[in-house]
């Protein structure tokens, strides 16, 4: 299973730092493995605590289910899903804002965001997978 290096990783976060600029919130970015595992993240100036956890949370579970973590929610949260989180001690949460990074047909990763509205947490994340020349879903 390949994966983003971290190289690949800043470059997305980079990306996402210039989207954030034009927003009015504070954003935590997260970039992580196709597992889920940290590779690199970052915390604005004055974003919430909780913005750390719900990001990771969210790259967890687009990496885990390889689509947007707002699907999870968007097309009901299934037994299956329900079934994974409870193993992993609820380490993915199903919310709008992370997105699984390709390359090609492979998932190398997943951007979470966490801060803004989820809507923007989205538009964030995206914009550091197509910084990095990456696509996603």
């Amino acid at each position: 299973m390949s994966s983003l290096s971290l190289a690949s990783a800043e470059k997305i976060i980079e990306g996402s730092r210039q989207k954030s600029s034009e927003l009015a919130a504070n954003f935590c970015i997260v970039v992580v493995d196709p597992r889920g595992d940290l590779i690199a993240m970052v915390r604005e100036d004055n974003a919430p605590w909780r913005s750390i956890f719900i990001c990771q949370g969210k790259a967890a579970a687009s990496a885990a289910f390889m689509q947007p973590s707002g699907n999870l929610t968007a097309n009901g949260f299934s037994p299956i899903h329900q079934g994974l989180m409870t193993m992993l001690d609820g380490r993915m949460i199903p919310g709008q804002g992370a997105l699984p990074v390709y390359d090609g047909d492979e998932i190398i990763g997943a951007v979470g965001v966490s801060g803004g509205p989820p809507a923007e947490d989205e538009q964030v994340a995206l914009a550091g997978i197509n910084h990095a020349g990456y696509k996603c879903c």
